[in-house]
């Protein structure tokens, strides 16, 4: 079975790179890899910094996902796992593969200009590792407490599968030492990420590229921790750890990083009036070879996603797009879907009427007002204010109003076509397009429909 996991951490709202690595896991959790079984999508809020983490936003993450849709099968919280944590570095520290380093962070900058001014790559030298016991104790006794740094095997090469980048190798020695544990004692994100997904039985880890180099020294962590005697007793040392897929970040329009794409919060989308349904229907295909297009059943999206769709090139984000989606998407909702969202008044038939005008359900009681009234009429030439004349006593009452009046006015007046319809239009709802009137004139009624067209043609006061 399949095992997803999402871990954003909680020191601010979701935005839509947040949201996409949500949806891929949920999808591929809900699809099973291949279509045929529902495996468990995780959520995981990693909030080991307390200091940046706020429980506002625990909260508005969960609500976030319940709004999209992506509902977790179970919901952990790192700051409740410290033990597990502390477990894991000890046995790291006893197997020689975590040490103690004391540099500042200037001096740990200077370091990385130095190694860019000689063009070498700016990793960690290992400094740390030449002192002895005497040196470590002489720092501490001056107040300098140390970070912790996992030391990366030099020896072990470090390759994976990727799901979507496919066979990809690094070099370990050209890669830093991580900083797990800040001076303070207070955990980063990479070995609490490990003991983790070792823990919660994570089968799959999808995520943006930026991840890939930490993928790579998680892979060693893993290594470590299994020799370390965690993980499943059963499995050897590449089944302890998760496949690995790392898909292309979102891109502005434009074609480079867009820093606006971090405004793009869910709460600011639902805010909009974006429906869950267009911003799945985006972000599940956006820099995959399926088309985009407006989806509004999630099973779809479940039996179309395949990690072999995914490309390498960037995933270009277009505002206009999504709301493109939505518009087709709210031109899909039927009325017992909106309902409870739609001002009062306005019935089944009325929603169907004014739908195909709008591109968020929060316009209808803009549009409905062409029903309720009131509306502004235009100027009308005294030939038009005649013909509406003619129209309001034209006006007979039946299963077709509208059809029935247009019928009677061609036949009596000549008109056809613009000269026709639009001053009617004009008249009865105050604009030069809309809804099919044939749906809207017996929302308006007669009565009111009458009074419309009696004062366009100057018959009534204002």
């Amino acid at each position: 079975m399949i095992v997803t996991r999402f871990a954003p951490s909680p020191t601010g709202h979701l935005h839509v790179g947040n949201l996409r690595t949500a949806l891929h896991n949920w999808l591929l959790a809900r699809s099973g890899g291949s279509g045929s079984a529902t495996g468990r999508f995780l959520l995981r809020i990693d909030d080991t910094d307390a200091q940046r983490s706020r429980e506002e936003y625990v909260e508005a993450i969960r609500q976030d996902l319940a709004w999209l849709g992506l509902q977790p099968d179970g919901e952990y919280r790192q700051s409740e796992r410290m033990d597990l944590y502390e477990d894991a570095f000890e046995k790291l520290k006893a197997a020689g593969r975590v040490y103690p380093a004391y540099e500042t962070a200037q001096e740990l900058e200077l370091k990385r200009k130095i190694a860019l001014g000689r063009g070498l790559p700016p990793i960690y030298d290992r400094a740390a590792l030449a002192l002895g016991d005497q040196q470590r104790a002489a720092k501490e006794a001056e107040g300098i407490a140390p970070h912790w740094r996992f030391k990366l095997d030099h020896e072990e090469h470090i390759d994976w599968a990727d799901g979507v980048r496919g066979p990809v190798k690094f070099d370990p020695s050209q890669l830093s030492d991580p900083v797990i544990r800040r001076a303070d004692g207070s955990w980063l994100y990479m070995l609490p990420s490990v003991v983790d997904d070792m823990d919660m039985g994570v089968t799959d880890v999808l995520r943006g590229e930026d991840h890939v180099s930490n993928t790579a020294v998680q892979v060693q962590m893993f290594s470590a921790l299994h020799e370390a005697g965690m993980g499943p007793d059963h499995c050897d040392v590449v089944d302890s750890f998760p496949r690995f897929g790392h898909t292309a970040l979102l891109v502005g329009k434009e074609g480079k990083l867009s820093k606006r794409l971090g405004s793009l919060s869910c709460e600011a989308l639902r805010e909009r009036g974006i429906e869950p349904e267009a911003i799945l229907s985006l972000l599940a295909r956006l820099g995959t070879s399926q088309p985009v297009e407006p989806i509004a059943d999630r099973q779809t999206l479940i039996e179309t996603f395949d990690l072999e769709t995914f490309g390498r090139a960037p995933a270009k984000f277009d505002d206009a797009e999504l709301e493109r989606l939505n518009t087709a998407i709210v031109h899909q909702m039927d009325y017992a879907e909106v309902q409870g969202r739609l001002p009062e008044g306005i019935d089944e038939a009325g929603w169907h009427a004014i739908r195909p005008n709008l591109s968020h359900v929060s316009e209808a009681a803009e549009w409905w007002r062409l029903v309720t009234g009131p509306i502004k009429q235009p100027e009308f030439s005294d030939e038009d204010r005649a013909f509406l004349g003619e129209a309001a006593n034209a006006l007979a009452w039946s299963d077709n109003p509208w059809g029935d009046l247009t019928t009677a006015l061609k036949e009596r007046t000549g008109r056809k076509g613009k000269p026709l319809f639009l001053p009617l239009r004009q008249a009865l709802t105050g604009m030069d397009h809309g809804p099919d009137m044939g749906e809207l004139l017996p929302l308006i009624g007669e009565d009111e429909a009458r009074a419309r067209l009696e004062h366009a043609a100057g018959q009534t006061p204002a």
